[in-house]
């Protein structure tokens, strides 16, 4: 029988279905363990079981979690189990303490809040944040980092333990899948007709709308181009209504119209890339490889991001893209209005970017590093736990630098 392989994800799971099946092909039994809509999973012929999660600080709600994801472990018995979530990384190590014979890899795509904000409840949440990664290292057989930072992290405050430490190149983008997407999306006019863009220039980002994605940032950037260039339009594309305490309020949003439009979340993505001129993405917050910047890249859709670990993984300032300080709305401002004057440069800029991802970032390669990890866990001798307390046993790709 096929190795059984559990995915464990959150409410946009879903956005890793492609991988499922890619690695499904690669002769691993696939089953998705999340927290959002079950028919993707049931249209792509997945397994998919469901179990809570709250987003955002709830011990009580984590409990729970941990209690569920330990029943999901008894009950579908997988010979390997992975998280792809932060808070994840922190709870499903835990859960499995109880469960012998699975291999536990946990996914660091970034430190999410508590590393994000500067906020005295973030801050004294880090030693915390330590502790439990510390704990749950214990049960843990690898460790994949989709950064190179949050990798020296761990290894600077001994948070892998005996565990593997693995690099990959992000999450991965469906190179081929967005391609068709976007060749097959419908016509810039008809995206600028829906919104009224006429022929105005327009700047998209595509990310939950909330303070630490960088938000407030946008829209005072926006203001100061608006002056620069009347005629510029700013999309923003995502959710609001389920960002909990973090959203950015309406009113916020409002006090730019009509310059900038919010259009709450889209299934069509590649369609709004296609019509837009620039792509920014001011984010503050310490994820993983964003899929939508690779997106955008794909897109060749000239790139303005902050140099957030992640987001510098892609995009070299002056080369792939310009990239602005965080929380610095003039010089956010003034690099959109560099790549909105200087065309030529900033086309150059797209298509290196676009390589970059198409080289270095693609599903095929991410699932080519996962099955790897996954073949030489369960075919591993000696055991892992003979190998001395942090030392990293494998670097199975590097993302590019």
């Amino acid at each position: 029988m096929d190795p059984h392989v559990l995915y464990v994800g959150g409410e946009d799971h879903q956005l890793r279905i492609p991988a499922m099946l890619a690695l499904r092909e690669c002769g691993f039994r696939i089953t998705a363990a999340g927290t959002g809509d079950p028919r993707p999973f049931q249209q792509a012929g997945v397994d998919f079981l469901a179990f809570p999660l709250e987003r955002f600080l709830a011990p009580l709600a984590d409990w729970k979690t941990c209690t569920a994801l330990s029943r999901l472990l008894e009950q579908v018995r997988p010979d390997i189990v992975q998280s792809f979530d932060s808070k994840l990384g922190l709870l499903l190590p835990i859960a499995a303490r109880r469960t012998s014979g699975v291999a536990v890899i946990r996914t660091i795509n970034g430190r999410g809040w508590i590393y994000s904000s500067r906020a005295p409840l973030a801050l004294a949440l880090r030693p915390v944040y330590r502790a439990l990664h510390r704990i749950g290292a214990r049960s843990t057989t690898a460790t994949v980092f989709e950064i190179r930072e949050d990798q020296e992290f761990f290894r600077r405050h001994g948070l892998l333990g005996r565990s593997r430490g693995v690099l990959v190149p992000g999450a991965g983008v469906d190179v081929a899948g967005f391609d068709r997407a976007f060749a097959g999306a419908p016509p810039p006019a008809r995206v600028r007709a829906e919104f009224g863009l006429g022929s105005a220039e327009v700047v998209v980002t595509v990310t939950r709308m909330t303070r630490q994605k960088g938000i407030p940032t946008l829209l005072k950037a926006a203001g100061l181009v608006h002056r620069m260039r009347p005629d510029v339009r700013f999309l923003l594309v995502g959710p609001r209504e389920s960002e909990g305490p973090l959203a950015v309020s309406e009113a916020e949003i409002a006090r730019h119209v009509p310059y900038v439009i919010a259009t709450g979340p889209r299934p069509d993505v590649p369609a709004l890339l296609r019509a837009a001129d620039v792509f920014a993405f001011p984010t503050e917050y310490r994820e993983g490889v964003p899929r939508v910047l690779l997106e955008a890249a794909l897109a060749r859709l000239p790139i303005v991001t902050t140099g957030i670990a992640g987001c510098s993984d892609v995009i070299q300032d002056g080369w792939s893209g310009l990239v602005a300080p965080v929380r610095r709305p003039s010089e956010l401002a003034d690099r959109i209005v560099q790549m909105l004057r200087n065309r030529r440069e900033a086309r150059v800029m797209a298509a290196r970017a676009s390589m970059l991802v198409r080289r270095e970032f693609s599903l095929q390669r991410v699932v080519e590093c996962q099955a790897a990890l996954y073949r030489e866990l369960l075919d591993r001798s000696p055991p892992m736990t003979s190998r001395a307390a942090g030392e990293p046993a494998l670097v199975t790709a590097t993302a590019a630098q």
